[in-house]
């Protein structure tokens, strides 16, 4: 009989038509769940759970004062998707030790699913990406829902917040020891300034200097230098990327920014005229920037969707547009005037560019 393998029929393959479906079915699920998981981190079920392990839904409404009824539906769900163990015949819920590494880190905000935040931005702003696409005009990142800025912070941060320090700076030639006798770090496009404050933090001597184009998120940054006890030794200012003051900086910061500026050839070459002799420019270069260089080559549809809904965007709104839209970070670098680059470093969503001039 097994000499015929005709005689077991497989099973019919699906038709394209209901693969389709299929997929954005799945899709569609993905959007439903992540709301989901967004109510979960803000209510603490998830870091109840985690810290209690297995509860039941008045247990766990109990502990985070919330509604049984809801907290029964959401526990059922988030069970249903694979999000959480559950133990039916006890009527208890957890929060498996793996999976709490992504929903309920130890810090707050550095959480993967923090980057749901980044998905609900683009449905806040669908009425403006629309009209971005008819009239092909852009969006400036002031113009952005403020959910985006939150849920970069939270995507970021866990990625860069162990590398950046001891895996990134070391990597760059001889920059860790000009940073352990005093010197000056300028972090251009620096958000809320986490990257900022981490380099401060470990580098007393040294002085730095953030920069971002959105003053909501330089009056974040200073609160967060506050809070950290690094006030004295980080300042942030309002401004646009290719107007950084000339104060002779020993290292230079595009935290993945450089492709997004509206100037980013003008932010590139202002950056070289910024530096210190012999001074040095990090570049983080995200894996989606590096898939743009080949068409061909097929990508996540996560990478085109993020990059037409911000990235693109920003670049297009200023009416003064460089036209280096496409280049990627390092070919901006290159066309700058930077000869000596290498890759210092790799991550699995980064690479670490090093840049002399």
């Amino acid at each position: 009989m097994l000499d015929h393998p005709h005689r077991f029929p497989m099973p019919p393959r699906a038709a394209p038509g209901r693969a389709f479906r299929e997929r954005v079915a799945a899709d569609l699920e993905a959007a439903f769940s992540g709301t989901m998981v967004r109510l979960g981190q803000r209510l603490g079920l998830y870091r109840a759970l985690a810290d209690a392990g297995p509860l039941t839904p008045a247990q766990l409404a109990e502990r985070t004062g919330t509604r049984e009824r809801y907290v029964r539906e959401w526990l059922r769900g988030q069970a249903a998707g694979g999000y959480l163990a559950g133990d039916q015949a006890a009527g208890t819920y957890w929060l498996p030790a793996a999976h709490a590494e992504t929903l309920a880190p130890a810090t707050e905000g550095s959480s993967l699913a923090a980057a749901l935040e980044l998905a609900a931005t683009l449905w806040q702003d669908e009425d403006q990406l629309v009209e971005t696409f008819r009239t092909g005009q852009g969006l400036g990142w002031h113009q952005h829902h403020p959910r985006l800025f939150d849920g970069t912070a939270g995507f970021f941060d866990p990625d860069g917040r162990v590398p950046l320090v001891e895996s990134w700076i070391r990597a760059l030639r001889g920059v860790e020891d000009k940073l352990r006798r005093g010197g000056r770090v300028a972090d251009v496009g620096c958000g809320y300034g986490m990257a900022t404050v981490l380099l401060a933090q470990a580098y007393p001597p040294s002085r730095f200097y953030g920069f971002d184009c959105r003053p909501a998120s330089i009056r974040t940054a200073r609160r967060n230098a506050e809070m950290a006890g690094v006030q004295l030794r980080v300042s942030f200012e309002e401004g646009e990327a290719d107007q950084l003051p000339n104060r002779e900086f020993d290292l230079i910061c595009f935290m993945d920014g450089l492709g997004d500026f509206e100037h980013p050839l003008g932010a590139a070459r202002r950056a070289r005229e910024a530096l210190a002799a012999n001074g040095t420019v990090l570049l983080v270069e995200p894996v989606a920037a590096l898939a743009a260089e080949d068409p061909s080559d097929p990508e996540p549809p996560l990478f085109g969707a993020a990059r037409a809904g911000w990235p693109l965007t920003h670049p297009l709104s200023g009416p003064g547009w460089d036209r280096a839209g496409g280049q990627t970070p390092a070919a901006l670098l290159a066309e700058a005037g930077f000869r000596r680059l290498r890759c210092a470093a790799e991550t699995p969503s980064n690479r670490i560019l090093e840049a002399r001039p």
